[in-house]
């Protein structure tokens, strides 16, 4: 049975399935659980800021190891510790406190988040049909969230972060890397800070700023609209729900269309939610255009990063620029987390997200110009 389990499609099923399940439970309603504490939106960003600074600090040092030593021994360890924190975030009260224990658990949390995703490339199995158990694992997480802070309570759903960890951690220790990612000659690949590594950088401290904060705030501006928690999670579950075409079919286009292509469309897909965020109210249009564009655009955001990352750079320091890439995206939240929660406070929802539709066209610009390889030689996705 051991055997049998080791390398075996279920061990990747349950890695990925309760590591997004609990990020969904844990995060996902961060801000309606505070303000409805009666904290201000300009606190819970101070809290969710706190959390992607000490990402910040954490993932570089975990990335160094990660290219040092097991892999799977570090990152079993690093989310056993994330759980033991979820269960004393229960009994959490003081604001400085919370943000003290949220910040712990989720830098360990994130820390782990590189080598998670790295690992449904270099499986036995193909990238769509392991990565979409962390899709369907969100989304289970997001509708069952709603249904616990309605009918139990707010608190328990990081008992359950704790609970998901655990078995996250059995699926970890069944998988085993058993690929190398091929690459031909057609593109040099060189190692860390060059320029077009660089640049990329900038693109995801914009692109993570952006929709780091939306996920944040976007139970609320449901709320805000008149919708019940109920209803927002059953929103959330399907928007969700819908990066699943997105994953499954990638080895279809994700190989074919180039770097570029994709993060031009990326930042198209932002523009047109966060101008429908701004300027229109009917909920139903919001809610349409949030299932259409959200999920999509992270989720093709996260499967490109793989892609550009071994474009541009050496495969012997790929854990430490996917570290590095994280660093960059926890910066960038940190930075527009603050500025957001005065926009909400002191103005309104329609400014806060017209100012991430602006931002949305400055990402867009930068990428038209950003002259990147192609990366159609890797081939990550078949």
């Amino acid at each position: 049975m051991r055997i049998h389990y080791k390398n075996s499609y279920f061990s990747y099923l349950l890695m990925y399935f309760f590591y997004f399940f609990s990020l969904a439970v844990f995060s996902g309603y961060i801000s309606v659980y505070l303000m409805d504490k009666g904290y201000h939106a300009s606190q819970v960003s101070m809290v969710v800021s706190c959390s992607f600074i000490l990402s910040m600090i954490i993932q570089p040092i975990v990335g160094y190891f990660n290219d040092h030593y097991s892999q799977k021994r570090l990152n079993m360890l690093i989310l056993l510790l994330a759980a033991v924190l979820g269960i004393i975030f229960i009994y959490a009260q003081n604001i400085y406190m919370i943000a003290l224990i949220y910040s712990l658990a989720l830098g360990l949390f994130n820390a782990a988040n590189p080598v998670i995703e790295n690992m449904a490339t270099l499986s036995r199995f193909s990238y769509g049909k392991i990565r979409i158990w962390g899709t369907i694992g969100y989304a289970v997480a997001s509708k069952i969230s709603g249904v616990i802070y309605d009918d139990v309570s707010p608190e328990a759903m990081y008992a359950f972060f704790t609970i998901g960890l655990i078995l996250c951690v059995i699926g970890i220790y069944g998988t085993q890397n058993v690929k190398q990612i091929k690459t031909q000659k057609k593109e040099k690949t060189i190692g860390l800070f060059q320029k077009n590594f660089i640049i990329y950088l900038i693109i995801v401290c914009l692109f993570y700023a952006i929709t780091n904060t939306n996920t944040t705030y976007l139970p609320a501006m449901f709320q805000n609209l008149g919708l019940s928690m109920n209803t927002i999670s059953t929103v959330i579950f399907i928007l969700t729900l819908s990066e699943l075409p997105i994953i499954y079919f990638s080895q279809y286009y994700m190989n074919r269309l180039t770097n570029k292509q994709l993060l031009i469309g990326i930042f198209l897909l932002l523009t047109i939610q966060f101008f429908t965020y701004s300027f229109i109210k009917q909920a139903m249009i919001v809610i349409i255009v949030s299932i259409c564009t959200k999920a999509v655009s992270t989720m093709l955001f996260i499967m490109l990063n793989l892609k550009i990352v071994a474009t541009i750079v050496d495969m012997k320091h790929q854990m430490s620029a996917l570290a590095l890439v994280q660093t960059c995206r926890n910066f960038g939240s940190i930075v527009f987390q603050f500025v957001a929660g005065y926009l909400i406070d002191f103005y309104s929802y329609d400014i806060f997200y017209l100012i991430l539709c602006l931002l949305s066209i400055v990402g867009m610009v930068i990428c038209i110009f950003y002259r990147i390889p192609s990366g159609n030689h890797q081939h990550l996705f078949d």
